[in-house]
């Protein structure tokens, strides 16, 4: 499975970081409670935000398995930030977290990942 949309998802002028393409190099997609989003239900996330939230421009890569969070690009604040989205929230209401950039989210998810064990 591919943890990369194709070009035809993404928007114009967006490209991956190093950083997250080393994370997927590294195999690091698994951070209980995140997974990073993969093949079909990456591309139906992606869909699916686009049509829940037509005036946000998010980029989807990861996913709370205890929630409906999810980790986004967020190209409408900068395109190195970082928006946790409520996904299925009101237009309006799906904002929940924003991080400077995915190193910030990353530290966030490893964090989340020693409390969840907890």
């Amino acid at each position: 499975m591919d943890p990369l949309l194709d070009a035809q998802f993404l928007p114009s002028g967006f490209h991956y970081s190093g950083f997250y393409k080393r994370l997927i190099a590294l195999n690091l997609t698994n951070l209980e409670p995140w997974r990073i989003l993969q093949g079909q239900m990456l591309i139906q996330r992606t869909v699916g935000l686009r049509e829940r939230y037509p005036s946000r421009l998010l980029v989807p890569f990861a996913r709370r398995i205890d929630s409906d969070a999810v980790a986004c690009w967020d190209l409408d604040a900068d395109c190195d930030a970082i928006s946790v989205i409520h996904d299925f929230a009101n237009s309006g209401w799906e904002q929940r977290e924003r991080y400077d950039d995915l190193t910030c989210w990353f530290r966030q998810a490893v964090e989340d990942m020693i409390e969840f064990e907890q």
